[in-house]
């Protein structure tokens, strides 16, 4: 939780938590095993547990990682399509059980009504919507009392009493090949800004991170 820096003063040791995996590669507490990428991350734990995954991203090439390296049953590209409600129907023809929010706009607009009845929504952020002077507001939201869809949001900051168990279970994956890691790094504390904003257009591929050399 500290800055964009080339050296932190850490005053409080209780908001620190040791690596027990030093045999990973250092950057993975940097992304996988702290903080995503969110959606190459959490497709993959849904395909772990059975589910049948579909990503939404922003170019052919990550529609073609998360097929290929990430193991998603499907994707497709936002950018592409005309219509956003006619290509959740293309890949969920029965409608979806579960939905991880982290978009918001005009793609939870289009979720809604495709959602199946006692549908589930984590809602982990809304990215398209940070930088608006004016928020979209959320269509077909009635949508949630006609299908009885619970829809509810979490920070992973209430989770803290968790870490340890989930770094073991994420590290055992792993080392069994279960789960892949993309990262794209930039060099130079001078280009922080220009990663960060990049992450808001989708001009990265997998977990941002900037190396200070």
């Amino acid at each position: 939780m500290s800055g964009c820096e080339e050296y932190t003063l850490i005053t409080d040791p209780e908001s620190l938590f040791k690596i027990n995996h030093p045999e990973l590669p250092l950057s993975y507490y940097t992304g996988v095993l702290a903080s995503g990428a969110v959606g190459q991350l959490v497709g993959q734990l849904a395909k772990i547990t059975g589910c049948y995954v579909v990503g939404s991203v922003g170019s052919d090439e990550k529609v073609n990682l998360l097929k290929t390296k990430f193991g998603f049953d499907d994707a497709f590209n936002y950018k592409k399509e005309e219509d956003l409600n006619a290509a959740l129907k293309r890949c969920f023809p029965q409608g979806i059980d579960i939905y991880f929010e982290n978009v918001g706009g005009a793609m939870l607009a289009a979720v809604l009504p495709n959602m199946r009845m006692n549908g589930r929504i984590a809602v982990c952020g809304m990215i398209s919507q940070y930088n608006l002077e004016q928020p979209n507001g959320a269509p077909n939201l009635f949508c949630l009392v006609a299908k009885r869809i619970r829809m509810e949001g979490f920070m992973v900051l209430d989770y803290f009493g968790t870490y340890n168990k989930f770094e073991e279970e994420i590290a055992g994956y792993l080392k069994e090949g279960k789960i892949s890691v993309v990262e794209d790094v930039a060099e130079g504390i001078e280009n922080v800004p220009t990663a960060l904003i990049g992450l808001f257009s989708g001009h990265n591929i997998g977990k941002q991170l900037v190396t200070i050399a």
